[in-house]
């Protein structure tokens, strides 16, 4: 018999995985088609990001991540959100939050086109918010508390690499 804990680690493999092949088909058709997307236009054309999406729009930084960049985006899950405490993003969402959802928004976002080749070399990165975070490559990829589940997804004006955690500053 298969533990509960067993069977959700393989749910969230096998959800991460459809998100990864996803993310990159829509990716490579875009680049197929010589329009490569910008970087919320990549999320925004996945329902595994509809989350991501409505606290960017929330923060008002749509704009921002449609600009030339280059960004690094550590792109979380609907999955990802969902770990937080119960209210925690529909709290976010209120306009009374928005300075604090901007913080929590680009604390996932560091300047330049960061490859996944590139991370790898890194122990930390500066974000956008001013704080910097911590890289861990001794197994797997980690960013502060968040395992990296895929890589390289070029946009326009940048790269999205998905995390399974929303990553907070300190």
């Amino acid at each position: 018999m298969i533990s509960a804990k067993v069977l959700s680690y393989f749910k969230s493999v096998f959800a991460v995985t459809i998100i990864a092949f996803g993310l990159s088909a829509c990716s490579a058709q875009a680049e197929h088609h010589g329009n490569k997307k910008d970087i919320v236009q990549i999320a925004a054309s996945n329902p595994d990001f509809s989350t991501l999406v409505a606290a960017v729009k929330a923060a008002g930084l749509v704009e921002t991540l449609q600009g030339p960049g280059p960004f690094t985006v550590f792109a979380p899950t609907n999955e990802a959100f969902a770990k937080l405490p119960a209210g925690t993003v529909e709290a976010l969402l209120q306009p009374e939050n928005k300075d604090k959802l901007i913080a929590i928004l680009t604390y996932h976002v560091v300047p330049g086109k960061v490859m996944a080749a590139d991370v790898v070399g890194l122990s930390e990165a500066p974000t956008v918010q001013g704080s910097t975070i911590a890289i861990d490559t001794s197994n797997g990829v980690m960013v502060d508390n968040a395992n990296v589940v895929a890589t390289d997804i070029e946009a326009s004006n940048g790269v999205i690499h998905v995390i399974d955690n929303v990553i907070i500053p300190q």
